[in-house]
């Protein structure tokens, strides 16, 4: 799914949005792994054999820069993006392996608009990171500061 002219105002309790999906490949993995988490079942295929995962997989933050990658690359901030004060709570599910297609869930959480005076209204989001399999493999909580729609403006389909 693609998202457009989306702003404050559209961001409903309850409102859940899907994003399209990303396939891992091993050198990505090993890549990722060598530069940012050198651990032999982030960078060895064969002595990640002997490891508790059994084999390679994608380092935690990894997925996690994936699916953020995916949750905007959606198009759901592009017209509303004012930062991030951070995320609440991360939770690595399931190891990611190569070959895995993964695809976002976000769910609104919480709109609470900007106090008098300011212009950052806060959203959180419940964000579900699934592999082919619909298992979830990471679940975060995250909050974006966004703008209100522009005086005048609607939001037509």
């Amino acid at each position: 799914m693609h998202y457009q002219d989306l702003y404050f105002e559209d961001f409903t309790i309850g409102s859940e949005y899907q994003t399209g999906t990303r396939t891992i490949g091993e050198e990505e993995i090993i890549s990722f792994g060598e530069s940012y988490a050198p651990l032999p079942y982030h960078t060895d295929p064969e002595a990640a054999k002997d490891s508790m995962f059994g084999g390679l997989v994608a380092a935690g933050f990894q997925t996690a820069a994936i699916s953020f990658g995916l949750f905007i690359g959606c198009g759901i901030f592009d017209s509303c993006a004012m930062g991030s004060p951070g995320l609440d709570r991360l939770r690595w599910r399931r190891a990611v392996r190569p070959g895995d297609r993964l695809r976002v869930a976000a769910k609104v959480l919480e709109a609470s608009p900007a106090g008098e005076g300011k212009t950052r209204n806060l959203v959180k989001f419940l964000i579900e990171t699934y592999n082919q399999d619909d298992e979830i493999v990471l679940e975060a909580h995250t909050m974006h500061y966004v703008r209100a729609r522009p005086t005048g403006e609607t939001n037509a389909p």
